[in-house]
């Protein structure tokens, strides 16, 4: 049975069991307490589920560029569509505001939030779906910062984020790898090595990520290498 058919049944019970959706964390130890894997890919889906809807309700509109974004994050089987979106609009009428809901899936790191990596992958693809009309509106430039504090994202982090998605001009590579003008090759180096090593398909795998978000990761891997390449080569022109 595929992620998206359990993802359905979840649906169902939920709506059945009267939980709101902010209660979400829990039900999904509930319902998948046996398999820890599959709750891992389940409650990472539903956070991106739910918080893309809680952010297209904040900015007040969704285009069908963020619509398609978010079908490169997620290839849903045609005949489980109709779930997700339920669980999308389920997300959009529930009273709570986003900031409970986020906190509650912040709760999924346990109390190693800080900088969790699970965390970093949903407010990227947050990003991804945010900047898909090639604007990066205010209301979705302010949901995905007060997302990054709930979630504990550093500032380092979360500039690195924002670097990769919206064009921050010439401090941009610096920004992207997360280290200052000034730092030495060598240890930028360090950096680059260790940012390709944590962004491995097989590692956001290992955390929960689905499959179907490696298309994100393989265009994460491509601005960090872009990035180290800009800087190697300024400073050995240096």
């Amino acid at each position: 049975m595929s992620i998206w058919s359990r993802i359905g049944e979840f649906v169902s019970r939920i709506s059945q069991s009267g939980y709101a959706v902010a209660d979400v964390v829990e039900a999904v130890r509930t319902f998948f307490v046996g398999d820890p894997e599959l709750r891992r890919k389940v409650a990472f889906s539903i956070a991106m589920i739910a918080l893309s809807a809680k952010m297209a309700k904040a900015d007040g509109i969704v285009t069908q560029d963020e619509v398609r974004a978010f079908r490169e994050i997620f290839d849903i089987p045609a005949d489980e569509a109709r779930n997700v979106a339920r669980l999308y609009d389920l997300a959009k009428q529930d009273t709570a505001g986003f900031e409970v809901y986020a906190e509650r899936m912040a709760q999924l790191c346990g109390s190693g939030r800080e900088n969790c990596a699970m965390l970093s992958d949903i407010l990227d693809g947050l990003f991804h779906i945010a900047k898909a009309d090639g604007v990066l509106h205010d209301g979705e430039g302010t949901f995905l910062k007060r997302i990054a504090e709930i979630f504990r994202i550093d500032e380092t982090r979360y500039q690195a984020i924002l670097a990769r998605h919206v064009n921050l001009g010439a401090s941009d590579p610096y920004l992207v790898l997360g280290v200052s003008r000034g730092t030495s090759l060598d240890e930028i180096r360090r950096r680059y090595h260790r940012l390709v090593a944590e962004n491995h398909p097989d590692r956001l795998i290992a955390r929960g990520v689905p499959e179907e978000f490696i298309a994100i990761a393989t265009t994460r891997i491509a601005a960090i290498n872009a990035a180290f390449e800009l800087i190697e080569r300024g400073l050995r022109v240096v």
